[in-house]
């Protein structure tokens, strides 16, 4: 290129990032095309030259001056250039990035064009990505074109080679006279597009000799289509192109090596494959093996799940997940008190959630997991206690012995790596699960927002509110004096009255569905196009607290409509300081406990183990999907032991034991998920650290001692929160993807190998299956055998194995059933290789 001053200089002029994008100088921008094309004649130029330059492997040198040194000598040795354009040769390859105030070029020696490309590629399935820089172009002191390829022994950073501080592992130079029929922009072109090859580049890397590339050269060009120079009268005659081009790719990767497969990871599309040497749920064969290697994976990361949590995003995580864990612990704390006769209640689960929530949060593996009270712990807890009332037994003095016997359990499962059975649980049963949980969480919205309408009916006539009393919504208290004739004995029986109240339902319903829509188009709102990105991003992380006090603020001026506060406990105080305190005796409370229950308790200990274990581990395999670019790993094993430990060493206390709440960890990740910008926003990553849970843990905590403020939160707002929940936890379960696909016409449908390589009557099929086995799973959780809902879960596991090779196909299943995000196959008809890497060129 030449600026005004008639000066050549270096410009970059192509890149690929997922698709090839071209830069036009004159307007100063980059114009992007959706796939790739090179001319024939630049691949021939290229082979050509390849055969007759020099090639260097697994050069030491970890400088560019080094490398160019390097690169000029054996082209002058191979007799490619004259020794007298040696030192014009390298001042060119080593001219310096100009301070000129385009930063895009840098200015060069007069006769001289070169076009520089830079070419980034992942190396494996880590995060460690390696770089390729193509020189082409113009030396007009030169006698012949020639090339120079060079890949070092290891990756290193040059100086001002790229914009980008990324490891270069390869080299290439062409350079040549400019009277000559060498078209050095596409040639370069094209060697930037065998860079990017996946199959190419593997080539590249383990060649020992150039006759090794130059056959890899061929391969490319064999599946390459050349267009003849006809006339294209519109896009569809192109259509037919790419069923041949799937053709040609399926004959490639089947006749190549496994060695050289583009994609070097192994499958895990099946139960029966192997695990990787990573995979945290592969069993060790030593007695806690798994455990130690879970704490040795986590805690190389403690420092930097400190230092990742300075950032407002996690903030306004700590604030809205605050709020998501108290609703429930008050909620399911005051359903536990009217379960067992007040033994436990809100304080008992406010202390519970708090204490063990720190503890869980500062030693955990996965500390992105919010841990809580769920609905099948309520339901056993219901059951044990009419068990121990039925035979006369000291409800919280079993609960002790049901927790020392969920130690010994425990203990003895992570000894012998029992956590690896959870590599059973497919896709399958999770989003069953997953979708489960969530519409709980919807239900349970509506259900109270009803029971509001219920108590305070849309009527004619109310009765009159005394505007002056101190609390106008007081209950009304009405006393009824009997007197017995017989005896002479005078009763009085005091009545409470709750009468229904003006508006209460309809301003409820207000705050509950305000609250939840201002939360949700706000997350909307942070990816949009309004206002700068900042304050964007700002309002969007703190949606769910905006939400929060706007409801506040309308409740609080809406003085004349009475609705539902939250009610938090004053103090630490049990719930039945009568009949038990903080500290539970083992040997009876108030009589002596019988030895014989004290062995019977495994039975029930192992009921909550398995609804613990179950829990737990679909929620950690949840929040630890692929798709969400979790790099930090999770700890199976370790984690269900400090999870179960602490459950079990909690029962003395008498306070409940936790699991992880599935539909609050997933709120909690999708808080700290950072997304990609632009109209179709993707994970970039996920800010793993343990700040935000020990934070909420301890505001938890706190919050008895802040009771005079939450007193002001509408009860209904809060309900809002779960509907929000329940909502946005379904993003991302595949399976309410093709739920709403059943609604959709089939061209419509996403180009997902679900959709696209398994005809729409069977995914229909299989989606109908899932339904099926949801609609099980909720009766059985209505009903009085709700006890078995961890049983009737499990049995969906050899379900799902039954089905592959019956019903479904391993094609099918793969597609329907596959552990990532994306499927993984050992062939990729018709995916543009091209595509694969992130390239800017």
């Amino acid at each position: 290129m030449k600026d005004p001053k008639q000066q050549s200089y270096w410009q970059e002029t192509g890149r690929w990032a997922g698709y090839e994008e071209s830069f036009d100088p004159q307007a100063g921008v980059w114009a992007s095309s959706s796939i790739s094309y090179l001319t024939f004649k630049s691949l021939i130029q290229l082979r050509r030259a390849m055969n007759t330059g020099v090639t260097i492997f697994d050069c030491e040198e970890r400088t560019l001056s080094g490398i160019a040194e390097k690169m000029v000598t054996e082209m002058v040795n191979k007799k490619e250039i004259r020794p007298g354009d040696r030192e014009g040769v390298l001042k060119s390859l080593l001219q310096n990035r100009s301070q000129s105030d385009d930063p895009e070029s840098q200015a060069l020696t007069d006769g001289v064009d070169l076009q520089k490309f830079s070419v980034k590629d992942r190396r494996d399935e880590s995060d460690h990505v390696e770089a390729s820089m193509v020189l082409v172009g113009a030396l007009d002191f030169l006698e012949r074109p020639t090339v120079v390829f060079v890949r070092l022994k290891e990756a290193v950073e040059l100086d001002s080679a790229l914009e980008a501080p990324v490891p270069v592992r390869f080299v290439f130079a062409l350079v040549g006279p400019s009277k000559t029929d060498m078209v050095y922009r596409e040639t370069g072109r094209a060697m930037a597009a065998l860079m990017a090859d996946k199959m190419f580049n593997q080539v590249a890397f383990r060649a020992k000799s150039a006759r090794e590339l130059t056959d890899a050269l061929a391969n490319f060009m064999d599946c390459s289509i050349v267009i003849p120079p006809t006339e294209i009268q519109n896009e569809e005659m192109l259509s037919s192109i790419i069923n041949f081009q799937k053709k040609l790719l399926q004959d490639r990767f089947q006749s190549s090596e496994p060695t050289i497969r583009p994609d070097p990871k192994p499958r895990r599309v099946s139960i029966s494959s192997g695990p990787s040497s990573d995979d945290p749920l592969s069993r060790t064969g030593r007695p806690f093996g798994g455990m130690i290697r879970d704490i040795k994976r986590r805690y190389q990361y403690y420092k930097s799940d400190i230092t990742d949590a300075l950032n407002t995003q996690v903030l306004a995580a700590i604030i809205f997940i605050y709020f998501a864990a108290l609703t429930p612990a008050i909620t399911f704390g005051g359903l536990l008190a009217d379960k067992v006769d007040n033994m436990m209640g809100v304080s008992e689960l406010l202390v519970s959630t708090s204490i063990q929530g720190i503890i869980f949060c500062f030693i955990a593996a996965q500390p992105v997991l919010v841990i809580g009270f769920s609905g099948p712990l309520l339901v056993f807890e219901e059951a044990f206690y009419a068990f121990c009332k039925s035979q006369d037994i000291e409800y919280i003095v079993g609960r002790v012995w049901v927790g020392v016997w969920l130690v010994i359990i425990v203990v003895i499962i992570v000894a012998f790596e029992g956590s690896f059975l959870v590599r059973f649980i497919s896709r399958f049963t999770q989003e069953i699960f997953s979708i489960l949980i969530s519409l709980i969480f919807i239900y349970e919205t509506f259900a109270k927002l009803g029971r509001t309408f219920k108590a305070h009916p849309l009527i004619l006539n109310y009765d009159r509110v005394n505007a002056t009393l101190e609390d106008p919504w007081h209950p009304k208290v009405e006393e009824v004096v009997m007197y017995d004739n017989d005896t002479g004995n005078t009763s009085v029986i005091v009545t409470t009255i709750k009468p229904p109240y003006p508006n209460t339902a309809l301003l409820s319903m207000c705050l509950m569905l305000g609250c939840f829509f201002i939360a949700f188009f706000l997350r909307q709102f942070k990816n949009g196009t309004f206002l700068p990105g900042n304050v964007r991003r700002l309002l969007g992380d703190f949606g769910v607290p905006i939400a929060i006090f706007l409801m506040i603020v309308v409740d609080y001026t809406i003085d004349d409509t009475y609705t539902q506060k939250l009610v938090v406990p004053k103090g630490l105080m049990v719930s039945n300081p009568s009949k038990r305190g903080w500290l539970i005796n083992p040997f009876g409370e108030h009589k002596a406990f019988p030895v014989w229950v004290m062995f019977a308790c495994c039975v029930p200990a192992m009921l909550v183990f398995i609804l613990i274990f179950l829990e737990s581990q679909i929620t950690t395999l949840i929040v630890s999907k692929p798709e969400r670019k979790m790099v930090k790993g999770s700890g199976f094993h370790f984690d269900l032991l400090v999870l179960v430990g602490m459950g079990g060493l909690s029962a003395i206390f008498g306070v409940p034991w936790l699991s992880a709440a599935t539909v609050r960890s997933v709120t909690h990740a999708n808080a700290l998920t950072v997304m990609s910008k632009g109209p179709k926003p993707i994970i970039e990553k996920v800010m793993e650290q343990r700040v935000s849970g020990i934070l909420v843990a301890l505001l938890i905590g706190l919050s008895i001692l802040m009771e005079p403020i939450l007193k002001l939160i509408p009860i209904s707002a809060l309900f809002g929160i779960f509907l929000y929940m329940g909502v946005t936890s379904l993003n991302g379960i595949q399976m309410w993807d093709r739920i709403l696909l059943l609604l959709i016409p089939k061209k419509y449908h996403p180009n997902e190998p679900y959709a696209t390589r398994v005809s729409t009557g069977r995914m229909h099929l299989f989606t109908a299956i899932q339904i099926v086995c949801l609609a099980v799973l909720w009766i059985v959780k209505s009903s009085p055998v709700s006890l078995a809902l961890p049983f009737i879960l499990i049995l969906t596991i050899p379900l799902r194995m039954f089905m592959t090779g019956r019903f479904f196909t391993e094609l099918e299943m793969k597609c329907l059933d596959a552990e990532d995000a994306k499927v993984t196959f050992e062939e990729e008809p018709g995916q543009d290789v091209y595509c694969e890497s992130q390239m800017p060129l």
